[in-house]
């Protein structure tokens, strides 16, 4: 990935263009409440996910305490956990690129990048189907922090 910035930019043009009106719209907000994309993304997170995930978004056991390897284990991706804190295209380029690729540096991480895995649009469906599980004030929370990001 050679320029974050420009890619992060983009990323609701092609959302737009890959899912028209039910994709990342201007400020970056995904189809959460798209059913079609959200079944699909249930099924996709199922398949891609799940294994390291939860199958009920739960992570895995003390997400937050690096192992001897010095790596975090997966969070959980319900509420309880700190997905919603990062707006939709942040979410999308972790998914896409892996969290290494993004953090850079000598940071390790397990999240490897499903960009050669998953289409674009399977990507937006899976997180579509995660923020679709939020309780309402959570996902609520979620839209405003990704309509702050893409505003700046």
């Amino acid at each position: 990935m050679k320029n974050p910035a420009k890619l992060i930019a983009s990323v609701a043009v092609i959302a737009t263009a890959t899912l028209g009106q039910s994709a990342l719209n201007a400020e970056g907000i995904l189809p959460y409440q798209d059913s079609t994309a959200i079944r699909a993304g249930k099924q996709i997170y199922g398949e891609q996910c799940a294994a390291c995930h939860g199958d009920n978004l739960e992570g895995q056991p003390n997400w937050k305490v690096a192992g001897e390897d010095g790596r975090l284990p997966a969070p959980p991706h319900d509420a309880t956990g700190h997905s919603w804190h990062h707006a939709d295209t942040q979410l999308f380029l972790i998914t896409k690129y892996g969290t290494q690729a993004l953090v850079g540096g000598t940071y390790k991480s397990d999240m490897k990048g499903f960009g050669d895995i998953l289409s674009d649009t399977q990507i937006l469906e899976v997180l579509a189907y995660i923020k679709s599980t939020w309780p309402r004030r959570v996902a609520d929370r979620h839209t405003e922090i990704s309509k702050a990001a893409a505003s700046n």
